[in-house]
Formats: structure tokens, sequence, C-alpha cells
């Protein structure tokens, strides 16, 4: 026979040998994944921002399929994502608590003390580390770090200062992340109210202190606290904070900001209004 045909011929069935074995290795040894997790991962928006604190969006999927993530684990698909994954798993109803941004200063840059002229990188976390262009230490520095976080176009600066659109933001937390003051933080959204109730303050200094920095900061003068009327706001020392557990069922919050002395008891509800007009 003629030699070239029989190399032909063995490789030929050596090749079929291997693909054979190859075939039945892998029926035998493959790991079927749960149809469930393509279910999921459909439910999810797919946004792979990493706010959950798992890889991706598909590793998160097969968390939630396996039971070591809870249905509302992803802070951008909200109530609906969390609904529609209950449903694929067979859950009942899932009580989601809707998160959005605020953030906690009020001051725009004219009314800041600035002390010092900044010309390095135009960053916040730049800035921070020679302790910015304002007196305050606990202040927004400006330069927009949140900004450049936010996936969803939610936060732009408005006269020095970061403003939070509650339509867009998902509650991702990227932009808290992104503070390096700390001065972003995510906090219950009452849909039905369409708003959250903060302080825009994160100054914990003394009144006079505080005075000396900015023309808008809490004082700690409790005029709040005093006045509500299920103790939704408190003192955390000078600085006056919200309890979220009351505050939604408090009949007169509009009051109590209206007697902050500071103007720092804000709504995004508010600022909502204030754009649309």
């Amino acid at each position: 026979m003629n030699p070239i045909l029989v190399s032909v011929l063995s490789m030929g069935l050596l090749a079929l040998a291997f693909a054979t074995i190859l075939a039945v290795v892998n029926r035998r040894l493959s790991v079927r994944e749960d149809p469930r997790v393509e279910a999921v991962l459909e439910a999810l928006p797919s946004a792979n921002c990493g706010a959950c604190g798992f890889a991706s969006c598909r590793d998160m999927a097969e968390r939630i399929v396996k039971g070591d993530a809870e249905p509302g684990a992803c802070p951008v698909g909200g109530a609906e994502s969390a609904r529609r994954i209950a449903e694929i798993l067979g859950l009942g109803e899932v009580e989601v608590v809707e998160k959005v941004a605020v953030v906690h200063c009020a001051a725009t840059s004219e009314q800041k003390v600035k002390v010092a002229e900044y010309r390095g990188v135009t960053s916040c976390s730049a800035a921070n580390l020679l302790g910015g262009e304002y007196a305050c230490r606990y202040g927004c520095l400006g330069y927009g770090d949140c900004v450049r976080a936010c996936r969803f176009g939610a936060i732009s600066m408005v006269d020095g200062r970061p403003r939070v659109d509650v339509e867009r933001c998902t509650g991702c937390g990227k932009c808290a992340q992104a503070c390096p003051r700390e001065i972003i933080t995510l906090e219950p959204y009452d849909r039905e109210r369409g708003e959250t109730i903060f302080v825009a303050c994160n100054n914990p200094d003394r009144a006079p202190a505080v005075r000396r920095v900015c023309e808008v900061g809490c004082i700690g003068c409790r005029m709040c606290a005093r006045t509500s009327d299920n103790g939704a706001f408190y003192m955390d020392g000078n600085l006056a904070k919200v309890d979220y557990g009351k505050v939604y069922e408090s009949g007169n919050w509009d009051e109590v900001a209206e007697k902050c002395p500071r103007k720092v008891i804000h709504s995004t509800g508010r600022v909502r209004m204030e754009r649309a007009a």
C-alpha cells in the first residue's frame, strides 16, 4: 500500500479516536449551568458597575441562584429587578429599600471661605492631599470626582457643588466611593413622596468654628431636634442628623426645614422642583 495513503489513514483514525475521547470526557465532566442563571441575568440591568460587590452581573446572578446573595442585592436594578428575580426563583414578595445619593454640603463656591489657590491636578482626591482651597475641612472640594465616577449621568456640578438628579440616580454608590471627604451618602428614597430628606452639612465643629469657614454650615443650634414632632431629627455632637426610620412619618418636616436658621435641611424633591422651574 502507498505509504502516503497509510500515513493519511493513520492520522485520520487517530484524530477520530481523540475526538471521540474528548467528546465522551466533555459529556461526563461537564458542569450543567442552572437555567435560572440566564433568566436572573436578563432581569439585571447588565451595567457591570460593581456596585453590588461582585465581579460582574453574571457572577451576581450565579450567587443569587445559589442563595449566596439576596434578590434585591443589585442597587441599580432596584425594586423592579428584585421583583422579577423573586418570581424566577419562586420566592415571595421582596422588600427593597430604594436609595439615592445625597450631598452633605450645601455651600456654593462663594459661600465657602477660600484660604489658598490650588493649581494641581483637577481632582478632589489630589486636592484633598494638600487640604484644598477652602477653610472647611469637611466640605466639598468642588473638582467633580463624583461626576466622573457616575456612569449614569446623575451628577453635575452647579455653583461649585454636586447636584444629584434623582431620576437618573440608581443608588450604585460609585460617587460616594469617589469622594475623599465622604460627603456623599446613600439614603432611603421615598418614591411615594418623591423625595429624600437630608442634612446638607458634614461639619461636626462647634458653631463659632463653622461660621468662620462657611456661610451655610450647620451650627448645632438643635432647632430641628426641638421642632420635629416625632424625633426624626437628632444631634450627633454638634451636627444635625436624620433618623430615616422616622422622618417619612413626620408630619412637620417642612416646618423643621423652614425654622433651620442656616437652611441646611434639604429635600431631593425640592431640588427637582427647582430644576423644573
